[in-house]
């Protein structure tokens, strides 16, 4: 993977039409003296193809609330689904922080990704389809889903989509060269 700053250009990006390329800043305090911060598209790759999340909300008791999921990267941002009535949905309805995490499992080899930013429910339905296609080409005809009404729609009920644009996103790199890498969003 090319260990890189990414370049400063605008990009067709979520909700507003366009975005800077986020800048990557390598905090030495956590990484090896030959590390390098990772370019911004390639996180963009590793959460393309990531299969499973985590998503960490918050209660309204203001205890923490974290659960796996699957989510889809489509148009600078991750987007998840859950039941209208799980937690994670009540959750967001009182504090739309969020934050989803990928990686691996190991110590000494791979490389996490923590995602920051806001959960903001898609309901329009040309949307929802591009991302049930999405979906299902990612995960398999068993995450198939109708949309209707701005809903997915599969056998076991409704469930509503959201998306969250990266606002922070964390990097760490494990094995060989350790590394942290912060991106801000403008």
């Amino acid at each position: 993977m090319p260990q890189q700053e990414p370049p400063d250009e605008t990009r067709t990006g979520p909700r507003n039409g366009s975005h800077k390329e986020p800048r990557a800043e390598l905090d030495a305090r956590y990484s090896d003296a030959e590390a390098t911060a990772v370019d911004w598209s390639d996180a963009e790759a590793m959460l393309a193809t990531a299969e499973l999340f985590w998503l960490s909300t918050v209660r309204p008791d203001q205890r923490p609330h974290v659960t796996p999921l699957l989510a889809v990267w489509l148009d600078g941002a991750l987007h998840f689904c859950t039941g209208p009535e799980e937690r994670k949905a009540r959750n967001l309805e009182q504090n739309p922080q969020v934050v989803l995490t990928t990686g691996t499992n190991t110590w000494n080899a791979g490389y996490d990704l923590v995602v920051e930013g806001e959960a903001v429910r898609v309901s329009d339905d040309t949307r929802l389809r591009r991302l049930a296609e999405a979906w299902e080409s990612k995960y398999g005809s068993v995450w198939h889903f109708e949309v209707r009404d701005g809903y997915f729609h599969h056998d076991a009920g409704r469930a509503l989509v959201f998306e969250v644009a990266p606002r922070t996103a964390f990097g760490f790199g494990k094995g060989e060269r350790f590394s942290q890498t912060r991106w801000r969003f403008p």
